[in-house]
């Protein structure tokens, strides 16, 4: 006798995934997932870049040269570009609720000793492996991924996203303590998916045991993956290396006190309270009617936007002029943020760890490069390293115009009009037919149902015929 469908407070699809986004629920285990994530990326980022703010005067205490800051800036962010690849692999594999929970556990002494740093190289060492922690972000956005369905997941993932990004403009030295309460509230009270955890859904035989080989594999090997990493460098990334050096120009550029200069570029932060969620929700809207070429689109014009704003904020010369110039950048930079992982999702279905964990380590190489490149050093005065990094975010988000998927086209071409050219195909395809033979793939076999509303427009969810076997190009 089956035992009898699990109940879920909120409406879900044939794969347990919840159709609607309850913002003040907390109802397991969709939306205590979402609260969890955001709360515990949000604590990952204030740890972070708690020290930013204080630059200035930490500076003066450890006799730091402007290469020192530069320095400790491309640490805070380059520590996570390897850690966020491995947490994409060690979400597809242990799931992201142990994942997120080990990773702030691991990153935890490393927040308290930020509080004695008393050299240039110790700061430069606590401030590399706290970055770790941003790693995070992926776990994030794999659970989010993992709890909500194709209508709704780009909203998921922008409030999640963004919520969590308001850590860059609520740095406080407090963490070490909160650390160890969040890692305990995520592991007793988190669960990985709709139908549970990890273990206990392999345990029970409905989740297949992956290995890691195949899963790093098709991750890395889905061209996709690689254009939003580069894209999402000059997106995130660029909000990152914002984080280090916005209080500072403002600071010496207008010769504000360093509370004024604070405040200023504590609204940077603050602004993803509404502005990476909006790219989400946009891009949720705009898929319903448009698909996945709607995606696409607009992901290119919020992020090229946003770098017109860059260049614009290093040329503007007045205080009033530079603050509402900033605040516009990063409305449309921490938007394009939301729309980058409105895409994610749909990109491998069995490797959705690692493409993410690929597209936020971009995210902290595009911080690295930017820092290294333009505020390292004096080559560059503060604000033409801004104006350049605008001509960079332009630059490097036009390879949105290569990515294609066979079943819903791309940002210039509609759909291949090969028969085989469906969702069933394109995410089967990850799949051998020995693994096929043993149910592997059935999981796929539903996000295929599901993704159908990625053709836009109103379409029946079904699959296409199943007769049609000539896997897609992944």
């Amino acid at each position: 006798m089956e035992s009898p469908p699990p109940k879920f407070a909120l409406p879900v699809d044939s794969e347990h995934k919840a159709t609607e986004f309850r913002l003040f629920s907390v109802a397991a285990p969709h939306m205590r997932a979402f609260h969890l994530s955001w709360v515990s990326f949000f604590a990952c980022f204030v740890s972070s870049f708690a020290a930013a703010p204080l630059v200035p005067v930490i500076r003066d205490n450890l006799n730091l040269t402007s290469t020192d800051i530069g320095n400790a800036g491309i640490a805070s962010v380059s520590g996570a570009v390897f850690a966020r690849v491995a947490m994409g692999s060690a979400c597809d594999l242990f799931g992201p609720r142990l994942a997120s929970a080990s990773l702030i556990l691991l990153t935890a002494p490393a927040v308290f000793c930020s509080s004695i740093a008393s050299s240039p190289t110790s700061f430069l060492l606590v401030r590399f492996f706290t970055g770790f922690s941003l790693a995070t972000f992926v776990s994030t956005q794999f659970w989010m991924s993992s709890m909500f369905s194709a209508p709704v997941v780009g909203t998921a993932n922008g409030v999640a996203g963004g919520w969590g990004n308001l850590g860059g403009g609520a740095t406080q030295l407090i963490m070490p303590l909160v650390f160890g309460v969040i890692r305990d509230i995520v592991l007793i009270f988190g669960q990985d998916m709709p139908d549970g955890n990890y273990h206990g859904l392999k345990k029970s035989g409905e989740k297949a045991k992956d290995k890691f080989s195949w899963v790093f594999y098709y991750g890395f090997t889905n061209y996709r993956g690689w254009i939003l990493a580069l894209t999402y460098g000059y997106c995130f990334g660029v909000e990152l290396a914002v984080d280090n050096i916005i209080a500072e120009y403002f600071y010496d550029r207008f010769n504000l006190n360093l509370s004024t200069a604070g405040i200023i570029a504590a609204s940077f932060g603050l602004a993803n309270l509404f502005s990476r969620p909006g790219g989400g929700i946009l891009s949720d809207i705009v898929a319903k009617r448009f698909g996945m070429r709607g995606r696409l689109w607009t992901l290119w014009v919020v992020q090229t936007l946003g770098g017109v704003f860059c260049i614009i904020l290093g040329q503007v010369g007045s205080l009033s002029g530079s603050i509402i110039v900033m605040v516009a950048f990063s409305v449309f930079v921490q938007a394009a943020c939301g729309l980058t992982f409105g895409v994610v999702p749909f990109v491998s279905r069995r490797s959705l760890g690692v493409v993410s964990g690929m597209t936020g380590g971009g995210g902290n190489v595009g911080a690295v490069v930017t820092q290294l490149i333009f505020f390292r050093g004096s080559k560059y005065s503060k604000q033409t390293g801004i104006t350049l990094m605008g001509i960079m975010i332009i630059c490097c988000t036009l390879p949105l115009f290569l990515i294609y998927f066979p079943q819903w086209g791309g940002m210039f071409c509609g759909p291949s009009k090969k028969a085989n050219a469906t969702e069933e195909e394109y995410y089967l395809s990850e799949w051998k037919s020995n693994e096929k033979e043993k149910g592997f793939h059935l999981a796929s076999l539903k996000f295929s149902e599901n993704s159908v509303s990625e053709r836009g427009g109103k379409v029946d969810s079904v699959t296409r015929p199943a007769d049609e076997t000539s896997p897609a190009h992944v």
